[in-house]
């Protein structure tokens, strides 16, 4: 996996992030848009609407996340971005700490054939570094156990414990807030 290469999902790769998204297995089906609104603050309904709202978010800057190459070719993401960007993702809110130096990863997609390649470790550690090029001091996940029956996508605790990510809390009954100091 030498060869995977991770970028910022820009307007200019909207064409990259669609394909992968279509394709077979590919996470049509959300667009991203679990924790995130659009720009009236609604939780679009119905794969277009949300598909519509994500490239009308890219296309605007905002920053949602990391797109992964393969050979050139897109082949997995990370949402990665502020953790203000998100709405209801959890995650623990320390007094003094500037909220604004947090950031979250909160989810993952890597298709079947790519899966146990090391391909979320290398998304991981590309966050990280995305993160902290950004100003984030904290970056923070919301991994499940691996026998977990849902959430899958963002990711599990072993991995991120792996990478320096500490345990501090819950999100919700199966997420565990990660947090890695990036300062």
């Amino acid at each position: 996996m030498s060869s995977i290469e991770t970028h910022e999902l820009d307007a200019a790769r909207w064409g990259d992030f669609e394909r992968l998204f279509e394709e077979r297995g590919g996470p049509k089906y959300c667009w991203c848009l679990v924790w995130r609104r659009d720009e009236n603050g609604k939780s679009p309904q119905g794969r277009p609407a949300r598909k519509d709202a994500m490239r009308r978010k890219v296309a605007g800057g905002g920053r949602v996340g990391l797109l992964a190459y393969l050979d050139g070719e897109p082949a997995a993401w990370c949402s990665v971005a502020p953790r203000s960007a998100f709405v209801r993702i959890g995650g623990v809110h320390p007094p003094g700490e500037d909220e604004s130096r947090v950031w979250s990863i909160s989810c993952f997609y890597v298709p079947r054939r790519l899966r146990r390649g090391g391909v979320m470790e290398r998304l991981i550690e590309a966050a990280a570094a995305h993160a902290k090029a950004n100003g984030a001091a904290v970056i923070e996940a919301y991994a499940v156990e691996a026998d977990s029956p849902s959430y899958r996508f963002c990711g599990f605790v072993p991995v991120f414990a792996a990478h320096g990510f500490e345990e501090t809390g819950k999100a919700g009954t199966r997420r565990r807030v990660m947090r890695r100091r990036l300062t």
